[in-house]
């Protein structure tokens, strides 16, 4: 490494893993290299969901020391931390800056009907106006309408509210503040004022004292405290990247103009850039959500399933004695028949199925189609359908913005799914552009790098990923793709309730 190059560590919190990962920059290029990786397991208790929030902590923090060791290896010390995490859930402390309780899970079922008491006050469409969100009941929004519909004693006691990423810079860096990110993703943001929506808690009768200062990504928090002081050292900045991890994916993504992106894992999140938020009409029918990026930018997209179906199936074909491992699965779908069946990734059967290829396949059966016979079948049907949900949303996204996308990027997990890029691009008659695998923690370091000066714009951040990471292309091919869309817009019309999902692995 020269003189300039720089030892970074970014903590990447998903919904199903976490993993802590070391970058090194020369100067020229970036590389990285995973020190620690560990589940993501909630817990229940007494009928609650909860994340496992100290857990996710003292795993950071060892990953944190791991680093620090790789890093010594090459003769460098670590300069500074970024985490990043999904959105939505939050944590609450008290007067003392202290944890009341571990964050509830999403999944769990206080949000039932809250949404639509919610619209009862505030109609849908002055909700999207006033914050460019998506309505789902997992947002932050509906999570505290529900604790003060049942008068949860938290809210009493409460002074701060901390979203995940947050909540884990207040335990390394001392400090109470929410990152732009993040924020936007709580549906408690006014994109218009670019603050807090206090009218609209106020409005909802929530407590807008919890609410704290927003700082914009690349933000130096301070040294590091606590644990990760001594495992790090003091001289070790925290640097607040784009802490909502999608917002560091599509930071990582050498977009053009024209280019659209998904960000593939346990959940896909399918959008576009755009300088500012969309509130149009429009963009509300077609349940789209503006969340925060790099530089003061937008996220316009759309929450889908994603190879959470995929990963659900294999855990029951295990549970079944019948192991499988991701690269015999896209083997035996790579050899399945094409475009038997489909289904709707986000119909509400899939959420928290007990089976999921019994799921499946049911789902299958109720709208007349044959039912997929064994995992090659079944993970074929899973891929087919993410593809071309893939694709009716982008058409959703080129109506709305009055042009049309030349290039789609995948990246995250997804990615190293050569067959489900291949039938991306077939399904979207668009040349697709796979990789990096590890968006996320990219997107975080080099935000990072842009806060320690070794990079000056997004733009030059970006140019050096695309020099780091080289992209793998996958050309779209012919074949009867317009009566696959024909016969999966049916598909969608028949399904169910779409709750939507921010979750990623």
């Amino acid at each position: 490494m020269s003189p300039t190059g720089r030892a970074m560590v970014a903590i990447d919190l998903g919904a199903g893993s976490g993993r802590v990962i070391l970058g090194r920059f020369d100067g020229d290029r970036l590389s990285v290299e995973e020190a620690h990786r560990f589940p993501n397991t909630p817990v229940r208790l007494g009928g609650t969901l909860h994340w496992d929030l100290l857990r996710l902590y003292g795993e950071s923090i060892a990953g944190l020391g791991r680093a620090a060791r790789l890093a010594g290896e090459g003769g460098n010390r670590v300069a500074s931390v970024g985490v990043d995490a999904w959105g939505v859930d939050f944590g609450l402390l008290d007067a003392r800056g202290a944890l009341l309780a571990n964050p509830v899970h999403y999944r769990d079922e206080r949000t039932r009907g809250v949404l639509e008491r919610v619209c009862s006050v505030v109609p849908g469409e002055e909700l999207f106006a006033l914050t460019g969100i998506q309505l789902m009941p997992i947002n932050s929004l509906f999570q505290l309408a529900a604790m003060v519909e049942t008068e949860d004693p938290l809210l009493r006691v409460a002074r701060t509210f901390l979203t995940i990423p947050a909540l884990i810079n207040r335990f390394i860096a001392g400090t109470k503040v929410c990152e732009f990110t993040s924020a936007t993703t709580t549906q408690c943001y006014d994109p218009s004022r670019r603050g807090w929506a206090l009218d609209l808690l106020e409005r909802l009768h929530i407590p807008a004292h919890l609410f704290p200062p927003i700082v914009e990504p690349g933000t130096v928090l301070g040294p590091v405290v606590g644990e990760a002081r001594s495992e790090l050292g003091g001289d070790v900045r925290v640097i607040a990247p784009a802490t909502h991890d999608t917002g560091s994916a599509v930071a990582a993504i050498p977009l053009t103009d024209g280019a659209a992106y998904v960000s593939s894992g346990t959940w896909s999140l399918v959008g576009i850039e755009v300088p500012e938020p969309v509130l149009t009409p429009l963009a509300f029918r077609a349940n789209l959500t503006n969340e925060g990026g790099v530089g003061g930018r937008f996220r316009l997209l759309k929450n889908v399933s994603g190879l959470w179906l995929v990963e659900q199936c294999r855990r029951a074909w295990t549970g079944e004695g019948r192991g499988y491992d991701y690269a015999e699965l896209i083997a035996l779908a790579k050899a399945a028949p094409s475009g038997t069946a489909f289904v709707d990734p986000d119909d509400e059967r899939f959420l928290l199925p007990a089976d999921m290829p019994a799921a499946v396949r049911s789902r299958c059966r109720e709208t007349g189609q044959p039912e997929p016979h064994g995992p090659g079948e079944v993970v074929r049907v899973i891929l087919e359908s993410l593809a071309l949900k893939y694709r009716f949303v982008i058409r959703r996204l080129e109506e709305v913005v009055g042009r049309r996308l030349s290039t789609v990027h995948v990246v995250g997990g997804g990615a190293r799914n050569h067959l489900l890029c291949q039938l991306t691009a077939d399904a979207c008659g668009l040349p697709v552009k796979a990789g990096p695998a590890e968006a996320t923690a990219v997107g975080n370091l080099v935000v990072q790098a842009m806060a320690l000066g070794e990079l000056s714009t997004l733009e030059e951040a970006r140019e050096l990923v695309r020099r780091s990471f080289p992209a793998r292309e996958f050309e779209p091919r012919a074949g009867p793709w317009e009566e696959l869309v024909e016969r999966f817009d049916r598909v969608l019309g028949m399904a169910g309730p779409n709750p939507g999902h921010l979750e990623r692995s």
